[in-house]
This record gives structure tokens, C-alpha cells and sequence, in this order.
């Protein structure tokens, strides 16, 4: 089973042979205003990603959408040569227009092309994981997955991915990539007051699955909750910091990717993550959402 073995929150996971920090850091924020373009300050956010490998985070999300290949390039120059420990994780099946939309690109032959964009972006000869991302901006929608899926597998045994994984996905997409290929991860909205994937998340931990939850502080509008302010007062911290100790707490295969254009928010995330939460604490939450 996966055991803690790092002062970072949350200890380790291990995805496929790769064992990771359950406490990462997710690089959309790096890049400019409704996520394109380059960042204001291009120093502040190499910085924070040096930061974040200093104080031992080994697991970094990204995509080649961010930008469009501005976080995969900020990557490439804060932290090539990579450590070996360091697993970057990106994902496919979107492109960015001129209206900073998020048209889906799908088709085998879009598929192929961005994962040799992020190959060169990254500066990497293999990627350490691939999401097939689903759905659209408003969430997961029904729909085979297979054709999708099915090129990612194709470029997983040309060399090109180690691991696979799914994203803004209904279950039974879940089920469907599963019938396919091993996933690793499913990587879908969730947070304190989003809960529709409980289930789904108990089941993959069962099968050591990991899932990772993007917007886990409430993404563009932050959470809001009498609930989660009372306790947040009680234990003199934030409220993004009680949401992200929570989301530790909820399940062991929970891994958390929040992110930061900041060093010290990046460290407050940290240190917030590692928040005790007493039963009492664990009633008064439970109730968001529900």
C-alpha cells in the first residue's frame, strides 16, 4: 500500500511504478489573465515552480493548452534538467482560439499532434502521464471515449506516455477507459462543496486509483460556507486551507494539484494542507455540499 514518507502533507501515492507526493502543484495560474498568453512577472513564475521542487513537491500538472505551451515552456526553463523524481502530468483533447474558448480537439490525428507538442514544449523524450480529457467547460457529458482513448493507448505503446488517465469524465467514461487500458488517475472537479464523485472515489481507492480533483478550492469563484468559516476561525487558519486539509483527509488516493502564481501562497498552501481536523471539525464540513 502507499505510505507516507515525505514532510509534505499527505505523504506519497504511487501511480503505475512512480511514486509521487499526494501534495502537488497544478500550473494553470502560471500563465496570463483567463489562462493565456504570457505571465506579468516571467522571474515570479519560474520562481514559484523552483519552490515548489525545493520544498520537495514531486508531482506538477500542466497541459499544452495553458497558454496555449506557456506553462509547459515555463516548466521546460525553471526545471530542465529534471530531477528524477519529478512527474509531470498534462492532458489532452482541447485546443485554446482567439477568444481564449476551449474548442475540443479529439480526432486521432489532434491527439497525436498535441502530445508531440508537449513533448517538445516539455523538453521530455516520454511523458510521464497523459489525461484524456472529456466533456467541455461545463463539466463531464455523456459519450464514448473510446476512439479518444484508444489513440492515447496506440501512443502509450509507441513509447511516447507511461501512464494514462481520464479527466472531465462521467463514471461510466470511467468505466469505459478501464475496459480499455490500466488508468492511474481520474482527474474531475471536486471539492468540499462538489461532491458528486464520493462514490466514484471510494471505488478507485479500492483499486488504488488516483483521483485528483482540479478546482479543489472552488476554481475561478472560491469556496464560500458559514460552515467552512466557522472552522476556519476555530483553527485560526483560512478557509482555502481547511478545504485543502479536508480534501487529504477524504480519501488516501486523493491527490491535490492547487496552484499559485505566488512563493508565498504556494508555502501557505503547503502549511494549510497540513491542518489537523478534529471530528468536531470533520461534522462541520461534512454538511457542505450535501
Amino acid at each position: 500500500m502507499n505510505a507516507p514518507t515525505t514532510s509534505l502533507p499527505g505523504g506519497t501515492w504511487t501511480l503505475g511504478n512512480s511514486t509521487i507526493t499526494r501534495f502537488g502543484y497544478g500550473a494553470m495560474q502560471l500563465a496570463g489573465p483567463w489562462v493565456m498568453g504570457p505571465p506579468a512577472d516571467h522571474d515570479g513564475a519560474l520562481a514559484v515552480l523552483r519552490e515548489a521542487v525545493a520544498a520537495g513537491i514531486t508531482h506538477v500538472d500542466t497541459s499544452g493548452a495553458y497558454g496555449p505551451r506557456v506553462t509547459n515552456e515555463l516548466i521546460r526553463e525553471a526545471l530542465r534538467p529534471y530531477p528524477e523524481s519529478l512527474f509531470i502530468a498534462t492532458k489532452v483533447g482541447a485546443n485554446r482560439d482567439a477568444q481564449g474558448g476551449w474548442p475540443t480537439a479529439r480526432r486521432p490525428e489532434d491527439l497525436r499532434k498535441q502530445v508531440h507538442e508537449n513533448l517538445q514544449s516539455l523538453g521530455v523524450e516520454t511523458l510521464d502521464l497523459v489525461n484524456m480529457r472529456m466533456g467541455d467547460a461545463e463539466g463531464p457529458t455523456p459519450g464514448s471515449l473510446t476512439e479518444a482513448f484508444g489513440t492515447l493507448v496506440e501512443l502509450q505503446q509507441e513509447g511516447l506516455i507511461r501512464h494514462l488517465g481520464v479527466s472531465n469524465v462521467t463514471t461510466e467514461q470511467v468505466a469505459e477507459a478501464r475496459g480499455i487500458a490500466p488508468i492511474v488517475c481520474v482527474q474531475n472537479m471536486y471539492n468540499l462543496a462538489h461532491r458528486h464523485d464520493d462514490d466514484l472515489i471510494d471505488r478507485l481507492a479500492d483499486d488504488d486509483i488516483a483521483y485528483v480533483p482540479f478546482f479543489p478550492l472552488g476554481g475561478f469563484t472560491p469556496l464560500q460556507s458559514d460552515a467552512l468559516s466557522r472552522v476556519a476561525v476555530r483553527l485560526g487558519a483560512t478557509p482555502m486551507s481547511v478545504a485543502l486539509a479536508w480534501l487529504l483527509r477524504r480519501s488516501p488516493n486523493i491527490l491535490l494539484i492547487p496552484g499559485t502564481s505566488s512563493t508565498a501562497h504556494l508555502r501557505e498552501n503547503i502549511v494549510g494542507a497540513g491542518l489537523f481536523l478534529s471530528d468536531e471539525d470533520l461534522a462541520d464540513l461534512e454538511g457542505i455540499g450535501r
